[in-house]
């Protein structure tokens, strides 16, 4: 028996007027069947100081979640570095290596995309989207961001709604957390 190809999750992350929002859908497939429509994709951590969106194979994002929160404690809360430790090591680790996963990573003042390539990439724009349905979120994201006055949140929520309606691996059931620098301490 071949590889199980496991699909369904678009998260998408926007930064605008001091405010970050991620969304992401709830639907989880395998193969061409639906098996989840109320999966849970986006985390706050830090007591709501971080927000977290993972793509890819539900057991390999909970690994990097965990892993990922690990790093944060050993870098004294740093978002960045805690990124690029993580990047490091599922670049180097040969378990790691085999993950198929990525995530979005967001705090107050950064956005950070990371990858198994050993990637943490900085949006220039405020906006990121992975998984299935993210080209058409991170599109529409932009187009949002730049042509209305929504707030990250509403932006997010509208982004998440136009990949639904195109993307076959895209629910309505949508998650969203944000953050803004005037409730942070």
């Amino acid at each position: 028996m071949g590889k199980i190809d496991m699909r369904g999750t678009t998260i998408c992350c926007i930064r605008k007027n001091g405010e970050v929002a991620i969304g992401g859908d709830g639907q989880v497939t395998l193969g061409d069947t639906v098996v989840k429509h109320g999966g849970r994709k986006v985390r706050t951590i830090r007591d709501g100081a971080i927000l977290t969106g993972f793509a890819g194979s539900t057991a390999d994002a909970m690994n990097l979640f965990e892993r990922f929160e690990a790093k944060l404690d050993e870098h004294g809360g740093s978002l960045m570095r805690a990124a690029v430790g993580l990047a490091k090591e599922w670049r180097t680790d040969k378990y790691l290596r085999q993950l198929e996963a990525m995530m979005i990573v967001a705090d107050k003042d950064n956005t950070l995309l990371i990858s198994g390539n050993g990637d943490v990439l900085e949006p220039d724009d405020g906006v990121a989207a992975i998984g299935s349905g993210g080209g058409y979120a991170k599109a529409a994201a932009s187009a949002l961001v730049n042509h209305s006055e929504l707030s990250a949140k509403d932006a997010t929520r509208q982004a998440m709604l136009i990949a639904a309606n195109i993307c076959i691996y895209t629910n309505n059931n949508i998650t969203i957390e944000s953050i803004s620098k005037e409730s942070q301490p």
